[in-house]
């Protein structure tokens, strides 16, 4: 193609689209090319090499001593960012196992430093009631009864450097391998839970997964639960019509939880009711065509609060279903979801709206539930929701502590 057609090309197309779409198309063009040329690709092993395991010659302890009493627990984990409910609910398990008596050791691994120190005061100010001690994954986990993975990353590192003869652990809290397309990381994915951990399955989604896509049956099933010490209704007697707008998660860097379609939505409901505010909490978004009200990361109290002011909340999940529906429904704020067999699993009660997970679908759910006259009857009631997490808890503790005395075979 010659200059002056290429400039032809250019003109017709800043004519018909504008320059933004031009420019947009320009930009991402441009990334795409260095992102090829620096090999960004390969930045996203989310792992050393060194510590890909192979369920084939991975080592696979018989005989494992036993241990009764206060245990030394070891919990591997990436570090954190604020606000993280995956870390949320693997410390919260950490915390119950405290509460049991035992101590207990994070295992930070960053796949680009054995120095993790700068991670710890993010954990410290996010999770005060954690006292777990804080430490590397690498070189060697060691110097604990037991050890506990917390994602297909840390399973694998868990198989690669743990030399000692301990009871193995695997708190799978979603089926990981949906987060890629098919492809290397969800193989790898995949083959974390061949490594030879006892698994225990957070919720029946993950467990059913399991058994059907992986054909594996884990050790131990776990509910989930709520945190109704923090989310609930802050004035009983508060009507629900001095609510307004509706709350929304914001997670860009993570396709499964909807971002991209929950924008278009809430545009759309914008257009139905532009008195009504949006309020977006965690990522901070940009270039939205309507207003939206940014909060960036909440604290638990002031995310109930928040929740206690709106009249609805979109929560997007295509795995696991997110908390932050539950913690909806006991601050008496009734969410509308994705319609998802996978997300449907672990979310009992009729409260939640379940919707056609299209920018109409959505956008004119939460616009019935804006609209329905019925809400503001009467004072806000907390929707039934599960109290607490004292009961997933404890089955927690149970296993491992179970698994070092030697009662179970398997883990």
């Amino acid at each position: 193609m010659g200059t002056i057609q290429r400039l032809t090309d250019i003109a017709s197309r800043m004519k018909r689209d504008g320059t933004g779409d031009l420019f947009r198309r320009g930009t991402r063009k441009i990334a795409q090319k260095a992102g090829d040329w620096l090999s960004w690709a390969e930045l996203d092993l989310p792992l050393r090499p060194e510590d890909i395991a192979d369920p084939e010659t991975v080592r696979r302890p018989t005989d494992y001593p036993v241990k009764e009493g206060s245990l030394h627990i070891g919990w591997v984990c990436t570090p954190p960012g604020a606000g993280s409910g995956g870390h949320t609910t693997l410390f919260r398990m950490v915390e119950g196992l405290e509460r049991h008596g035992h101590n207990c050791t994070l295992f930070l691994y960053d796949v680009n430093s054995d120095d993790v120190t700068r991670h710890e005061e993010v954990i410290r100010r996010c999770w005060p009631g954690m006292k777990a001690a804080i430490t590397s994954a690498t070189p060697r986990i060691d110097g604990v009864d037991a050890v506990v993975a917390s994602s297909w990353q840390t399973a694998h590192v868990v198989a690669s450097r743990v030399a000692t003869p301990i009871r193995r652990f695997y708190f799978v809290q979603d089926y990981e391998p949906y987060f890629y397309p098919r492809g290397s990381l969800y193989t790898l994915s995949e083959l974390s839970y061949h490594l030879g951990l006892g698994l225990i399955a957070l919720g029946d989604m993950v467990a059913t997964q399991l058994q059907k896509e992986s054909g594996l049956a884990p050790a131990l099933t776990v509910p989930f639960g709520c945190d109704t010490d923090v989310y609930r209704i802050l004035d009983e007697s508060r009507s629900p019509a001095s609510r307004n707008g509706v709350v929304f998660y914001a997670k860009r860097s993570n396709d499964r939880r909807g971002y991209l379609l929950a924008r278009l939505a809430l545009e759309r409901f914008h257009e139905l009711h532009p008195d009504e505010e949006i309020h977006v909490y965690g990522d901070r978004v940009a270039n939205w065509a309507i207003p939206v009200t940014n909060h960036g990361n909440l604290t638990p109290a002031e995310l109930n609060e928040l929740y206690n002011r709106a009249k609805a909340g979109l929560v997007m999940s295509f795995t696991n279903i997110s908390l932050a529906a539950e913690e909806l429904l006991a601050a008496g704020c009734r969410p509308v979801l994705n319609d998802s067999a996978l997300a449907r699993a672990d979310l009992p009660g009729p409260a939640a709206v379940w919707a056609r997970p299209t920018p109409a679908g959505l956008a004119a759910a939460l616009s019935s539930l804006v609209d329905d006259r019925t809400l503001t009857a009467a004072p806000a009631a907390p929707f039934q929701v599960r109290p607490g997490w004292g009961q997933t808890q404890a089955m927690v503790a149970g296993v491992i502590e179970s698994a070092c005395k030697g009662v179970l075979s398997r883990g």
